[in-house]
């Protein structure tokens, strides 16, 4: 018994722990795309990304840093608002697991993203910056589902 809810608190205390750093992320990673260091860090990545290069051509690097980093502080809000919202949480997750696929894709579009010069191929940098989304798609996907049973339960 007392195993039990050792590990209900275990597993409720993680959950919320991925979902506000989940949360945490997404409103700071959100907030600095209004800086202009960051229109230059982010440049390679969306630059040949073929989802993104359009959005370049038409609104401008600055437009396009701002237009990701309101998204991503709108799902991380979304995200956050699980206590009062669930359904909406939920949805702010599903769209969040999108957002990461996206980036998880700049992996096989960024030639930076990996060095050729050591024999096989490895992990730039930039490509180990890119593979922490895969963390985060999963954390995605977990909030998304916890979400969602807490609205079947109301």
């Amino acid at each position: 018994m007392k195993i039990h809810r050792i590990r209900k608190t275990m597993h409720s205390v993680g959950i919320s722990t991925i979902r506000y750093g989940l949360v945490i992320n997404l409103l700071e990673i959100g907030r600095i795309k209004f800086e202009d260091y960051e229109v230059e860090n982010i440049r390679p990545l969306v630059t040949s990304s073929p989802p993104l290069a359009w959005l370049i051509a038409r609104l401008g690097e600055k437009n396009v840093a701002r237009l990701l980093g309101v998204t991503e502080i709108v799902l991380g809000s979304l995200i956050g608002a699980k206590p009062i919202a669930p359904r909406v949480s939920a949805l702010g997750s599903l769209a969040a697991v999108g957002m990461f696929a996206t980036t998880l894709s700049f992996l096989a579009t960024m030639p930076e993203a990996w060095q050729e010069t050591h024999g096989e191929p490895k992990l730039s940098l930039a490509g180990q910056f890119l593979v922490k989304d895969v963390v985060l798609l999963g954390a995605s996907l977990l909030t998304a589902a916890d979400a969602l049973h807490a609205a079947e339960r109301r």
